[in-house]
């Protein structure tokens, strides 16, 4: 499995419960000066970390290529709410359109690959239901939330296009 976003609280922990189920797991992290392992450093000899950008389309294809995986759970996000509004064009930008680079990239890769997307619950922004359910309208209020309803919607659009293996699970707080 690949999994995107593997040095936040999500992907750290779905690398461990990966691991029991006998995974051989890659980790996609940013190319920085500083490694961010805060959650994962007792991950560094069970699982093979790989620089790739949802940012960049090329990474992300030779991220697939290297880690050749069967499974792809894409949780990295720019994922701070607040922050998405000082710089929504980045977050626009690594958090919808990363995924849709990701789903081009599974596409263009060309083997069958399952996709989960992580939503989120700030999808539903505004509550006009609550609690809210699957059929519950969506009202984004942030550039988070709008970004995180387009990743939402480009995997459904990628799934019924191309007949891909491709999921998303809208995740609240946890």
């Amino acid at each position: 499995a690949l999994i995107t976003g593997i040095n936040g609280q999500d992907g750290s922990y779905l690398a461990d419960f990966l691991l029991t189920k006998g995974y051989k797991i890659y980790g996609m992290e940013r190319r920085t000066s500083r490694k961010n392992r805060v959650n994962t450093s007792h991950l560094e000899d069970k699982i093979t970390f790989i620089n790739g950008d949802l940012a960049d389309q090329n990474s992300l294809l030779r991220t697939i290529k290297e880690s050749d995986p069967d499974e792809i759970y894409n949780l990295g996000a720019m994922s701070f709410v607040g922050e998405s509004w000082n710089t929504p064009e980045q977050t626009s930008d690594v958090t919808g359109l990363g995924a849709l680079r990701m789903l081009e990239a599974v596409r263009e890769y060309g083997k069958k690959i399952k996709f989960y997307q992580a939503s989120s619950s700030e999808m539903f922004g505004r509550m006009v239901e609550n609690p809210a359910k699957e059929s519950t309208a969506f009202y984004p209020r942030s550039p988070y939330g709008v970004s995180k309803l387009y990743a939402h919607w480009i995997t459904k659009n990628y799934r019924e296009s191309y007949d891909m293996f491709n999921c998303s699970g809208i995740l609240f707080n946890h």
